[in-house]
């Protein structure tokens, strides 16, 4: 994945800092960990961007975790009913088990892409 490294794209898809793309943002980077999906590095070790930029700022996450929950929704009735040759009440248990299975990948990814909303890649930005 390193040939994405500056883009947007692979700070979303690797949760790093979306200014260096270096460390990690969460102190846990197992999102199945439930206990600790939401604990988050107050700065970036290498950068020192802050990443709570103000109170509650990752409830702005919750609009994009929508989306992504809608674009996983769909990716598993496509696969359930035309794939698989399931029927609607099929794929509606698809639907729901895909949601629940991915929903910490789903909150990750949200907040990841919610950030990177904000923040851009600085390519020098470690080098203090």
């Amino acid at each position: 994945m390193e040939f994405l490294k500056g883009t947007k794209l692979y700070s979303i898809l690797t949760g790093t800092c979306p200014v260096c793309h270096e460390e990690s943002m969460y102190v846990e980077s197992n999102p199945y960990k439930l206990g600790r999906i939401f604990e988050m590095h107050e700065h970036c070790s290498n950068c020192g961007t802050k990443y709570k930029i103000e109170p509650s700022f990752f409830f702005g996450a919750m609009y994009v975790s929508y989306a992504v929950g809608i674009a996983f929704s769909v990716a598993a009735f496509v696969i359930a009913y035309f794939f698989f040759g399931g029927g609607l009440m099929t794929s509606f248990w698809a639907i729901i088990g895909t949601l629940v299975v991915f929903m910490p990948i789903i909150i990750r990814l949200s907040r990841n892409i919610w950030i990177n909303f904000f923040l851009n890649y600085k390519p020098n930005a470690g080098k203090r």
